[in-house]
């Protein structure tokens, strides 16, 4: 058997800027209230963290920052994932040096993939990888897809332990989990799926909403594993117009919006991405006070 790298919620956390630079005063404050809160783990330099605006020394910095601050109190998944497999490498092995408890490699972009491209790809990553890697499908930004049959090969490689899962496709994620077994974990990379990922086996979700409830993010998983299906169901559907505002625009631009709201950092993102639209801004703002949340 794998280990196991968490089980239950892991917040995709955002980078904070601040006049351009990194804010790691606020991202270290963000790091503590979310283990403070409970989280299970904290992806860094992922999508939502804005890591294909980093630059290089930027990404090291980042993920030898949070590693530091957590300082062993969760695990620290860092984004290593590139469209240039070289690059992946060299990223995920400076991952791996600065303390990083496992990578998050996403699928090739723009240059895209065959099914063997993938596995040829991801060989070579988790074989260069001194730490577990889990693999991240998102067809809707990358336009490359990892099938089922994919998942069974690359199951079989002692490092590869994990799936985050984004493609939305609950059917051929049933699939998925036929043909791997216990051999991959399985996370949820959708918040509106958090729930129907953990019915089929799933070990969590890698989140965005647990940016802004991280409690009540992983109270989701707590009470599914604790058998109190009801209760998990509830809240999932309580979060859901919230979430759904979170992916009104694309992501981070909601949640780096609803942080500054809460007073966790600055609303500032790096172009292409731009600050989100006030009517979109204004709906959000409604269900986070509808859950409670002080803005």
């Amino acid at each position: 058997m794998k280990k196991t790298i968490f089980q239950g919620a892991a917040t995709a956390i955002i980078t904070p800027f601040k006049n351009g630079e990194v804010d790691y005063e606020s991202f270290g404050k963000m790091i503590d209230w979310q283990i403070d809160s409970g989280i299970d783990g904290l992806v860094v330099c992922g999508t939502t963290g804005e890591a294909s605006t980093l630059n290089d020394e930027e990404h090291r910095n980042v993920i030898g920052f949070a590693v530091q601050k957590a300082n062993k109190r969760v695990p620290i998944i860092a984004g290593t994932g590139s469209n240039d497999t070289v690059y992946a490498i060299d990223l995920t092995k400076e991952a791996c040096s600065l303390g990083a408890d496992a990578v998050l490699c996403v699928t090739p972009y723009y240059n895209k993939a065959t099914q063997k491209g993938l596995i040829d790809m991801y060989i070579k990553i988790a074989d260069a990888s001194e730490k577990p890697v889990i693999l991240y499908n998102v067809p809707s930004r990358t336009c490359v897809n990892i099938e089922p049959s994919t998942y069974a090969v690359l199951a079989d490689h002692e490092n590869i332990v994990a799936i985050k899962e984004a493609n939305g496709n609950i059917s051929k994620i049933v699939e998925t989990m036929s043909l791997v077994g216990d051999k991959l974990d399985l996370y949820s990379g959708n918040d509106d799926q958090i729930l129907p990922l953990l019915a089929l086996g799933g070990k969590g979700v890698i989140s965005v909403v647990s940016n802004i409830m991280p409690k009540e993010t992983k109270e989701i998983c707590t009470s599914f594993f604790s058998g109190d299906i009801k209760s998990s169901c509830r809240l999932q559907l309580q979060m859901h117009n919230f979430i759904d505002s979170l992916f009104s625009e694309v992501n981070p631009i909601p949640v780096k919006a609803a942080a500054a709201a809460m007073g966790l950092c600055l609303n500032e993102l790096r172009l292409p991405l731009t600050t989100m639209d006030e009517t979109k801004y204004q709906k959000m703002l409604g269900y986070m006070r509808e859950l409670g949340l002080n803005v």
